[in-house]
C-alpha cells in the first residue's frame, strides 16, 4: 500500500467516525488542520456540509450588526480599535440611533441584533451599564428580535441584569485557547476571567459564543485546542476568523496567511460541533468570501451592516458597507447559488429555545491547569 492510499485510508477513517457521531482525537484534528492537497480539503468540506443539512437542512440564519461604540480602554495587538491607536474611526451611537438602524436591519430579514462595543469606559463607569441595558430592551421592543450582546468582560452582577432584560446572546472571544499566546494578544488581560465570564454568562441562562483568530502566531496544535476547548466549554456558536493585520497597531506587518486555513477551521469545528451554530463572516472578506465559507459548513451570515448608516466593521471597517454587498439581499443571492435559502424567524426563535433549555456545562477535563500548563510552540 503507497503512502498516499495509506494518508486517504486515515483521512477517510477520520471522515467516518466524524459523520457518524464518533469524537475526534487531538491528534486527528491536528492531521484535518495540516491537509493541504486541493481533493482532501474538499473531501472534508463535503463531510461539513452533509453534518450541517442533517442538523439544520439547508437552512441558514442571518445576522444583523451594529458596532455602537469604537472606543475601547484595552491594547489589545490585533485590533484596530485598541486605546493608543489613532488611525481607527472613534464614534458612539446614541440610541435613537442604534434603534433606528435595529429596526432596518429587521425590517431587511435578519434574525438577531448583535449589539457590539469595545469596552467603552463611558459605558464602564458605574451608572453607564443603564445606557446599554435601555438599548437593549429598545431593540427588543422595536425589531421583536433576539439580541446578542459582544460588551467585553462585564461584572458579574450586569450579567444578571443583561439576562433579566432579555439578551439572547453573550458573545466574549477568547481568540487562543493558548493561555500564553492570549498574553501576547490581549495585553493586560486575564485568560481565566474571560473564561469564566462566558461560564457564567451561559449559567444565568444566555447563550454563548466563543472565537478563535488565525494568523496571530498559533501552531495547528492550538488551533485544535480552540476548538476543543469550545466543545468542552459547551458554547452554543463557535467563530474562526482570520487576521486582517491593522495600520498602527503590533501585528500591523504580519504576513496573511491563506484563507484556506479559515476554511478547514469552518469545517473541522463542524465536524467536531455538527449541532453548533458556526458563522460565515463578511467582516474578513466582504460578500465575495461569503461562498467558501458556506461551502465548509457555516451556518450563520454575521456583519450584515445596512449602508447609509455610517457604521463601521471590525476587521474590515468598510468593505462593502455603503455599497450595499453587505445586506440581506446580496446574501439571499449566495445562498440561492448554493442550494441554501434563509431560515424563518420562527426556525431561529425554535433553535434558540430549544437551546436555552440546556445550560452551559462545563466538562470536568476542562480545569485550571489549562490555564497554565502549556505554551505555545512558535507563539
Amino acid at each position: 500500500m503507497t503512502l498516499i492510499s495509506i494518508e486517504q485510508r486515515y483521512l477517510d477513517d477520520i471522515l467516518y467516525k466524524a459523520e457518524n457521531g464518533i469524537s475526534l482525537s487531538s491528534q486527528e484534528i491536528i492531521h484535518l488542520l495540516t491537509l493541504k492537497d486541493t481533493g482532501s480539503v474538499k473531501k472534508v468540506m463535503k463531510s461539513a456540509r452533509k453534518l450541517r443539512e442533517q442538523y439544520f437542512t439547508n437552512k441558514v440564519f442571518l445576522y444583523g450588526f451594529i458596532y455602537f461604540s469604537t472606543y475601547c480602554k484595552n491594547h489589545c495587538t490585533f485590533c484596530f480599535y485598541r486605546k493608543t491607536n489613532k488611525l481607527s474611526p472613534r464614534y458612539r451611537k446614541n440610541l435613537l440611533e442604534v434603534v433606528d438602524i435595529a429596526g432596518r436591519l429587521a425590517d431587511s430579514g435578519v434574525h438577531l441584533v448583535d449589539l457590539t462595543m469595545g469596552e467603552d469606559p463611558d459605558i464602564f463607569r458605574t451608572d453607564g451599564f443603564d445606557i446599554l441595558l435601555e438599548m437593549v430592551a429598545r431593540v427588543k421592543d422595536n425589531t421583536g428580535l433576539p439580541v446578542m450582546i459582544s460588551p467585553g468582560v462585564v461584572p458579574d452582577d450586569i450579567l444578571i441584569k443583561m439576562n433579566n432584560a432579555g439578551v439572547t446572546w453573550y458573545a466574549l472571544y477568547q481568540e487562543t485557547h493558548n493561555p500564553v499566546l492570549f498574553k501576547k494578544l490581549r495585553i493586560g488581560q486575564s485568560f481565566k476571567v474571560r473564561r469564566d465570564k462566558r461560564l457564567k454568562a451561559g449559567k444565568q441562562g444566555m447563550l454563548v459564543e466563543d472565537g478563535m483568530l488565525l494568523g496571530v502566531g498559533e501552531t495547528n496544535a492550538d488551533r485544535a485546542d480552540s476548538i476543543l476547548g469550545m466543545k468542552r466549554e459547551g458554547v452554543h456558536q463557535a467563530r474562526v476568523m482570520s487576521l486582517v493585520p491593522q495600520l498602527q497597531t503590533p501585528m500591523a506587518g504580519r504576513v496573511v496567511i491563506p484563507r484556506i486555513n479559515e476554511y478547514l477551521c469552518i469545517a473541522v469545528m463542524r465536524l467536531v460541533m455538527p449541532d453548533r451554530l458556526i458563522p460565515a463572516s463578511l467582516d474578513v472578506d466582504g460578500i465575495k468570501g461569503l461562498e467558501m465559507r458556506l461551502e465548509a459548513g457555516a451556518n450563520v451570515v454575521t456583519s450584515i451592516i445596512p449602508p447609509s448608516s455610517s457604521l463601521a466593521g471590525v476587521s474590515q471597517s468598510t468593505l462593502d458597507i455603503e455599497q450595499g454587498l453587505r445586506a440581506v439581499p446580496e446574501v439571499k443571492k449566495i445562498l440561492t447559488g448554493k442550494g441554501l435559502e434563509a431560515a424563518s424567524a420562527d426556525e431561529y426563535t425554535a433553535w434558540t429555545a430549544s437551546q436555552k433549555r440546556t445550560k452551559i456545562t462545563r466538562e470536568d477535563d476542562y480545569d485550571e491547569n489549562r490555564d497554565s500548563g502549556r505554551t505555545a510552540s512558535g507563539a
